[in-house]
């Protein structure tokens, strides 16, 4: 194997473009990926069936979109924002960010928006923007990091402003995902880059674990 082609190939940003596509058809064949019953049916959280014991559905919405629109516009921002972070972090870390992202996301939804059913992958891929800020935060020497995340501060901040604007957007799911992935891109580092103190990386850690295990707690006792 070329291992320079390996490192280079951001193959995990394919390969949940290629999953979450794959699960879009078969939720079109299954009755339509707006249908309700479909939705519940592929995994999308679900407060009442979370509280009843199936957990796993704070990551299967990952996977899982909502009409062709929202999976076009996720898979297409996955692209282009995923290949640069996969390229920086490195295959594996840059899986780690995506999915606990993409769970904190969905424990944020659990517990501020308990009345709706949700999907997406957006809460994953606002944790890619989270890494990018937490690349802007560490390298300020970079001018080519500093340039990026500000303007993916930009692009998140009128994101969220929409988001408010919109009764069918998650915005709990969003900033879970931002503050998740801002604090897993500390925790984990870019190896080709300047090293991350460990107390800081340690502390990233422990913040993230406290904060999601506090939300559960929150949505559950709402939620009873």
């Amino acid at each position: 194997m070329n291992l320079a082609k390996y490192k280079s190939t951001p193959f995990m940003t394919y390969f949940f473009i290629g999953l979450s596509a794959i699960i879009f058809v078969m939720m079109t064949i299954a009755g339509g990926s707006q249908d309700t019953n479909v939705l519940i049916e592929f995994g999308a959280k679900y407060n009442p069936l979370i509280i009843n014991g199936e957990w796993w559905r704070l990551f299967n919405p990952i996977f899982l979109h909502i009409g062709f629109e929202h999976i076009v516009l996720n898979m297409f921002t996955l692209y282009f924002i995923g290949i640069q972070i996969e390229t920086i972090f490195g295959h594996w870390r840059f899986t780690g960010i995506y999915l606990l992202a993409g769970i904190a996301g969905n424990i944020a939804s659990f517990t501020f928006s308990p009345d709706t059913i949700s999907a997406g992958a957006s809460g994953a891929i606002f944790g890619l923007f989270g890494a990018f800020l937490m690349l802007g935060d560490n390298f300020r020497e970079s001018a080519y990091f500093r340039q990026m995340s500000q303007q993916f501060l930009l692009f998140i901040m009128l994101n969220l402003v929409f988001g408010f604007m919109s009764s069918s957007t998650d915005n709990a799911a969003h900033i879970g995902g931002i503050l998740s992935g801002f604090l897993i891109a500390t925790t984990v580092g870019a190896p080709n880059l300047a090293q991350i103190s460990r107390v800081k990386q340690v502390a990233a850690f422990i913040i993230f674990i406290v904060i999601n295990l506090v939300l559960i707690r929150i949505g559950v006792s709402n939620s009873i």
